[in-house]
């Protein structure tokens, strides 16, 4: 093995709740839409593409419109995140700077350009993570992104840890194994691989890097 890829939202943090205050900022202070959203629902959309959100959280508006609030969706969303970032799950910073030391680690995400930034800054984890893609840097699906940073980077044998079925299917895209975070936002009965905390990242045989 030559690399672990991440997933960021449910996999090594959740910021449902300063998601949901900066997407309702933006949307009552450009539009008159009346705001429809809570954080059951946006741990939902967690992981789809930015389109895709659009589309699920305004279906009625205009591809103009629906890519213009969803931007400013997005743009409210990483200044809050500057003053309140995410929740880190138990353990990831920790397992994180234990694997570093074994393997090179990168993250790909559906998420917009400047999000995976702030993680890592705000998260102190900057110097751990080697790389990094996300939707909004390559407007491909989460497979062709991976695919994309295997070859920038001269990855051949990776694995990739998530926790929804569309991180399942970005894998089967690339070609890649999968491993279920069980304890994030999604559920994925295909997987073959599961672990119940980042931790047991140090535990599984197959990564070749127990401790």
């Amino acid at each position: 093995m030559d690399g672990i890829i991440f997933d960021v939202d449910g996999t090594l943090w959740d910021s449902t709740e300063t998601v949901l205050e900066s997407w309702t900022q933006a949307i009552i202070e450009n539009s008159d839409l009346k705001v429809d959203i809570n954080s059951p629902k946006l741990r939902g959309l967690f992981g789809k593409t930015m389109d895709e959100i659009y589309n699920e959280l305004f279906p009625f508006l205009s591809k103009e419109e629906q890519k213009r609030l969803g931007s400013l969706c997005y743009e409210y969303e990483n200044q809050l995140l500057e003053k309140k970032p995410g929740i880190l799950y138990d353990g990831v910073q920790e397992v994180l700077y234990t694997l570093s030391k074994k393997l090179p680690l990168f993250i790909v995400s559906n998420c917009q350009s400047g999000y995976i930034e702030i993680f890592l800054k705000t998260t102190g984890l900057i110097d751990v993570v080697k790389a990094h893609l996300c939707f909004g840097d390559t407007l491909t699906s989460k497979g062709q992104t991976i695919l994309r940073l295997m070859k920038e980077n001269g990855l051949k044998d990776v694995v990739y840890v998530g926790d929804t079925r569309g991180d399942y299917l970005a894998c089967q895209e690339a070609g890649i194994p999968f491993i279920f975070a069980e304890y994030g936002f999604g559920d994925v009965p295909e997987a073959k691989e599961h672990i119940k905390r980042i931790s047991d990242l140090l535990k599984q045989n197959f990564m070749g890097v127990s401790v």
